[in-house]
Formats: C-alpha cells, structure tokens, sequence
C-alpha cells in the first residue's frame, strides 16, 4: 500500500462517515473532496448544498469558492443565500454539515475568530460565515481538523459555533434543533462526544496511539472502553482523490 498524506487520511475517513442519500451542506476545501468521494463510492445519492444557493451541486471540476461558476452547472436548484439557511438548514432538510476551525474544545465548541483575548487578540481568524448556523440546526455535523495542541484546548478562546457548550443539557436548553457534532475527524482517530458531550476517542487510525493522542490534546481526554480501529486507506479510495477530485493537489497537498 502506498503511503498518504494526513489530508488524505481526513478526507477518506470523513467520506466513510456520510449516507447515501444524504444532503450535506459543504464548503469547499477537504469536506468538498470528502462528499464528491462518498458519491463516487458508497453514496451515489448524496446532495450537495453550497451556502451561495446551490442545490444539489455536482461540479465538473473542483470548485475553488462557494461562489464558483462550476457549481450550478447540472445543479437541481439556484436559490438565495436566504432561502438556504432558511428552507432548508433551519427547516431540518440538512442531514450533515462539516466544520473545521482554528479551535475545538473538550465539548465540541468551535472557535473561528480570535486567538486570544476579543478586544485585544493575538491573532483575528475569518470568522463565523455560515458554520455558526450549521452547527445549531444541522441534523448531524462532522469537524475535520488535524490533531495538534493548540488546536484541541480545553476551552476554546472564543466560541463561534456551538458544540454542546458546557454540556448536553446547555445545549439542549438553548433550544438549537440540531444534533451536535457527532464525529471529529483528525489526523490521529476519531473523537465522538460522550452521553454529557465530552469528546472521547473512539478510534485510532493504523500506526497510530492513545499516546500521540493524549499529547496532542490539551485535556486529559477520554478514552472509549472498546477503542477500535479505521479501516485501512484503500488504493481505489486514493486514485479517486488523486487522479480525479483533485489532480493538482489543490487542497490534498496544502
């Protein structure tokens, strides 16, 4: 077996984790090469939502925006922004919505907008965009971020998107529809939030340990009584993101 990246290994695990049939509300980037896999795979039925307004999106090439022309060629629908997260996102006609941030804490919480105290930050990130909206009323969301320290503290400097925030019982008191992060995806195994919304490692990818895990997280984080293993990367799984999503290593090799 040949070897792959870490970007690689993200994305193969992130795609096994989608439905067929599912409707995904996607950027562009890794969750983007993540649900065109699992349609060329396991979920030939699986819808794509752009946040521009496009529905059912199936691009010829890579898009390299939400904005992208490519996306409305052979889409089902062209609509607003608004109707969007209205008519379909809060409405609970999205099944999955993918995340990633700069920060991700013991409950899932994500930060996306500042490093550091708000007033005066160490570091101003992007921000919110539409994740804000995907993390309370998607019906599940997934998180795909590579397993470093100072991307897993124990409470992330500024919330951005709602995880389960101090707990299931706050999350479920805010009165957001949606499920919550269900799986973060990292470079190292799986993490899957506990019965309170503790993130728990559940899985270990090949090669990988509890060690690399523990080191590379910023809480004495928890580990599932049956920690199993991902399935080996298959050759098939790699030429499809090679050779076909994105030859020219757009987003695999950045």
């Amino acid at each position: 077996m040949e070897s792959y990246t870490s970007s690689e290994l993200m994305c193969i695990n992130a795609a096994r984790l989608l439905r067929d049939g599912d409707v995904v509300f996607v950027g562009v980037g890794l969750p983007n090469l993540a649900c065109n896999l699992a349609r060329r795979t396991h979920a030939p039925h699986l819808q794509m939502i752009y946040e521009a307004g496009v529905i059912g999106a199936r691009p010829a090439r890579l898009p390299l925006s939400i904005g992208d022309p490519t996306l409305v060629s052979g889409a089902a629908s062209v609509c607003s922004m608004y109707d969007i997260f209205t008519l379909y996102l809060q409405r609970g006609n999205v099944d999955v919505g993918f995340l990633g941030g700069a920060q991700i804490d013991r409950y899932a919480n994500i930060n996306a907008t500042v490093i550091g105290d708000y007033a005066h930050p160490k570091v101003r990130l992007p921000g919110s965009g539409g994740s804000q909206e995907m993390a309370a009323w998607a019906n599940r969301c997934y998180i795909m971020t590579p397993h470093q320290k100072r991307r897993f503290p124990e409470k992330v400097d500024f919330c951005t998107s709602a995880g389960f925030l101090n707990g299931r019982a706050q999350r479920q008191a805010a009165g957001v529809r949606g499920g919550g992060p269900l799986v973060v995806v990292t470079n190292l195994g799986l993490l899957e939030p506990d019965e309170n919304g503790e993130l728990t490692l559940t899985a270990l990818h090949e090669g990988c340990t509890i060690e690399q895990v523990q080191e590379n997280t910023g809480w004495p984080i928890k580990i599932a009584s049956e920690l199993r293993r991902t399935e080996p990367v298959s050759e098939n799984e790699l030429h499809l993101l090679r050779n076909e999503l994105d030859p020219e290593g757009i987003y695999l090799k950045g």
